[in-house]
């Protein structure tokens, strides 16, 4: 089977998976599928965050932080590096404004 891999995974999502010595703490085969879960989350947020922005009036920096919250709970099934990149992508999507972090938040 051919190892070859036609999506091109950014060196933002990439880094959430690097030691000190910038190799990656898991196998190429689970940073795809981690990648396609953030990615594919990213794009299915932007319709309800849309939604939540322009019918209920909150602001953007807002929703962006209520799916942040929302993405760190364990439920959620993502690490909280990957909700932060989850929602930095969001933000992309949405042509919206990066949303700012609490830097003194702990990760998980």
């Amino acid at each position: 089977m051919s190892d070859e891999y036609q999506i091109h995974i950014p060196p933002s999502f990439s880094d959430l998976y690097l030691d000190g010595r910038r190799r990656l703490t898991i196998s190429q085969s689970d940073l795809r599928d981690r990648y396609e879960v953030c990615e594919d989350l990213a794009n299915h947020l932007v319709t309800h965050c849309q939604g939540i922005h322009v019918e209920v009036g909150v602001d953007e920096q807002e929703v962006l932080q209520r799916c942040y919250r929302g993405l760190c709970t364990p439920e959620s099934g993502v690490m909280q590096t990957e909700a932060r990149w989850v929602v930095t992508r969001l933000a992309e999507l949405l042509g919206w404004s990066w949303p700012e972090f609490d830097p003194d938040e702990e990760e998980r």
